[in-house]
């Protein structure tokens, strides 16, 4: 393998600079430094290459000879650096965001909120994935959303919003039954997730009730669509706030017992170690804000009992 033998990249920055200003003044100040640190820098490239490429006069400099050729050389070669880094750069901020987010906080949190954070960032391509598969540090995501706490290793996760759970259920439900007591689900359809399959055991537990049995259980894959049977009037799903705070506030779904609210599980914005794209840290900056703002609104709606 061929060992590249150069001299440091400043010092060969410092040097072109000064070539083509003319001045070791003029140089220190489009490079934001000293004169003497540009004077040093030349010094330590003469001695490196063992030539002399300016001759000096007092305060005055011009290049010899073979600064001259020097400085052609190395101008070419720094102006295909930039021109390369500029087109790499660009390619970044071209590429889209990818996002791998949990299906129900997707369609019902993210998606109407990410219009937001796309008029904030002009041309920004946003690809999301749904997805409720574990992830790794080999997946191929820039951000991806998990219920936690977990061990991800290998990746990066902040904690952006909190979830909170209660038994929801279409309003004409609310009102055809009694539901006044916790003890009342045991003469209702009770609706569960595959991918929450604790949460009514947990919230019961809270409650008191771990070993209530319900008159009938329904059992879906997803958790958006227990909710959607919930909506529909099948019986009661385990409502996550705030995944359905515009539901409660519309009235297509009722809290029967809006005092009983138990904490769940939070969301993480999980990325890789050392990812270094702007738009990343933008997003999931974007996130905790979003997060912050959705935690100080919004509380579910009772079921107008009477």
């Amino acid at each position: 393998m061929c060992v590249r033998r150069l001299p440091s990249l400043n010092a060969l920055v410092t040097f072109e600079a000064a070539a083509r200003l003319g001045s070791f003044t003029d140089a220190a100040r489009e490079l934001h430094v000293t004169q003497g640190a540009v004077s040093r820098a030349i010094s330590g490239l003469e001695s490196w290459l063992g030539v002399t490429l300016f001759a000096r006069d007092g305060k005055r400099i011009a290049l010899t000879d073979v600064g001259r050729g020097y400085r052609e050389e190395v101008a070419v070669a720094l102006d295909r650096m930039t021109v390369a880094t500029a087109r790499v750069v660009e390619a970044q901020a071209r590429a889209p965001l990818l996002l791998d987010v949990l299906p129900t906080l997707a369609m019902r949190w993210l998606i109407p909120r990410l219009p937001r954070f796309q008029g904030s960032r002009a041309g920004a391509l946003v690809s999301i994935v749904t997805s409720d598969r574990p992830i790794t540090s080999a997946g191929t995501f820039d951000v991806a959303i998990r219920r936690g706490p977990h061990r991800w290793p290998g990746l990066v996760a902040k904690r952006f919003l909190d979830e909170r759970a209660t038994p929801v259920c279409a309003p004409t439900l609310a009102h055809r039954r009694r539901l006044s007591r916790v003890k009342d689900l045991a003469h209702q359809t009770l609706l569960h997730a595959d991918t929450r399959a604790d949460a009514w055991p947990t919230w019961l537990a809270e409650q008191g009730a771990r070993g209530l049995v319900a008159h009938a259980n329904l059992r879906f894959d997803h958790y958006y669509v227990a909710l959607q049977a919930a909506q529909d009037g099948l019986g009661l799903a385990m409502g996550a706030l705030p995944l359905v705070d515009q539901e409660l506030a519309a009235g297509r779904l009722v809290a029967p017992f809006p005092d009983r609210v138990v904490a769940a599980r939070s969301y993480y914005a999980v990325t890789h170690e050392g990812a270094k794209r702007p738009e990343v840290d933008a997003f999931v900056a974007w996130l905790m804000e979003m997060g912050s703002v959705t935690a100080t609104g919004g509380h579910p709606r009772t079921s107008d009992r009477g």
